[in-house]
């Protein structure tokens, strides 16, 4: 890598741009387009993205103060805030959607082999929504409440690197079980979700899928026990039982057996009942797999802290869409990045460096690498003495 680019333009040799073209191509995302093209404005929202930038405005003028570097970085000229805005508002979300798609792609093979935390070779995805509240005056397109607005960030996260392997963005009234529609399950696979996804209809479409769920019971769900596993409850698991749903219903809607543990937590002392189809783990194991749904939202808390996805450029469904995709992107390939040059230092540090050196000109695995700290001073061996005891 060429160490006289600056470091915003060796991150963005990391985007396969050739299948980036071929997605421009299926929507015509540069139909009519004499400035600003799609490979631009992603650059632009990625520049945003990486440098927190805070509005059209603080965009425009950042990349104008550094018009020298602008060609080297990918610009054939400068980037007007009015042009971005129409970018944002009028060119397709999917083409940023289908990019992101592409780099998720790239980095789950690349964290494929990291450690999960529990002894198991299959995948583990967990699943759950974020919120973000938006002004109903301006976004009313994502009616929540009935003053509010808000769109949802439905996730899957693949846990062996913390890579969505799925994202959906809806309104905020859409309830979070019918994503489950529209996931394609993976034989083999585990699928951890809390309560708001308990719908046994769907649970049993995942299981004749070939794939297993942890999830949580709901209080005073209807089942009666059919077996009981014999325990130590001094590892905190209080009973590991086959049951039947009782009602009417839900019996019909999951016809076969399910296996229920009842687990105190030693940490906060509650009790958790968890709900699965597998049956061959050890119930530590289950409830070790729920505990690690916690990535999840952490995953969500990063972020809503370190990428601009809470104050938006544009307040249509398009412009929001594309902030929201062009920030995921950008995530997923400063992730591809530190696995690629095999950085010690994490996702946050990387992205510190980042925001404040992008127009550094220096090899990028230098500019990343966390330099070991000295206990003394190094001696310089060309040093002359003035005085000779």
């Amino acid at each position: 890598m060429n160490a006289g680019k600056t470091l915003f333009a060796q991150v963005m040799e990391f985007v396969p741009w050739t299948s980036f073209a071929r997605i421009v191509q299926r929507y015509s995302g540069n139909a009519g387009v004499r400035t600003l093209s799609c490979a631009e404005q992603f650059r632009a929202m990625a520049f945003a993205q990486l440098t927190w930038r805070e509005s059209l405005r603080d965009i425009e003028a950042s990349l104008s103060a550094n018009a020298t570097k602008l060609y080297a970085m990918g610009f054939r000229s400068a980037v007007k805030r009015s042009t971005l805005a129409d970018a944002n508002e009028r060119r397709d979300w999917r083409i940023w959607a289908d990019l992101a798609a592409v780099l998720i792609r790239r980095a789950r093979k690349l964290y494929a082999s990291e450690p999960l935390g529990v002894e198991l070779d299959s995948a583990v995805y967990a699943l759950d929504s974020s919120t973000i509240d938006l002004c109903l005056s301006l976004f009313d397109w994502a009616p929540f409440r009935s003053t509010k607005a808000a769109i949802k960030l439905h996730t899957l996260l693949d846990l062996r690197g913390a890579i969505p392997a799925f994202i959906h963005i809806s309104d905020g009234k859409l309830h979070d079980v019918n994503v489950l529609d529209m996931l394609t399950f993976e034989a083999g696979a585990f699928y951890v979700m809390d309560r708001g996804y308990v719908d046994f209809a769907r649970l049993y479409a995942l299981h004749q899928a070939g794939a297993f769920f942890v999830t949580r019971a709901k209080a005073g769900m209807d089942a009666r026990r059919v077996y009981s596993e014999v325990v130590d409850r001094a590892t905190g698991v209080i009973c590991d039982q086959r049951v039947m749903l009782g009602g009417h219903y839900s019996a019909k809607k999951y016809p076969e057996h399910l296996r229920r543990i009842r687990f105190r937590d030693p940490e906060s002392g509650k009790t958790l009942v968890f709900l699965t189809n597998n049956t061959a783990l050890p119930a530590l194991t289950i409830a070790a797999l729920y505990k690690s749904r916690w990535q999840v939202e952490l995953f969500f808390k990063w972020i809503k802290q370190h990428l601009r996805i809470k104050h938006f450029l544009g307040s249509s469904q398009n412009a929001v869409k594309t902030q929201v995709w062009c920030a995921v992107a950008t995530y997923v390939l400063i992730a591809i990045v530190k696995k690629e040059l095999q950085l010690g230092a994490s996702l946050y540090t990387c992205l510190q460096i980042l925001s404040v050196s992008v127009f550094e000109k220096t090899e990028l695995s230098c500019a990343l690498q966390l330099d070991e700290p000295r206990t003394e001073p190094p001696v310089d061996d060309n040093q002359l003495i003035l005085f000779n005891f």
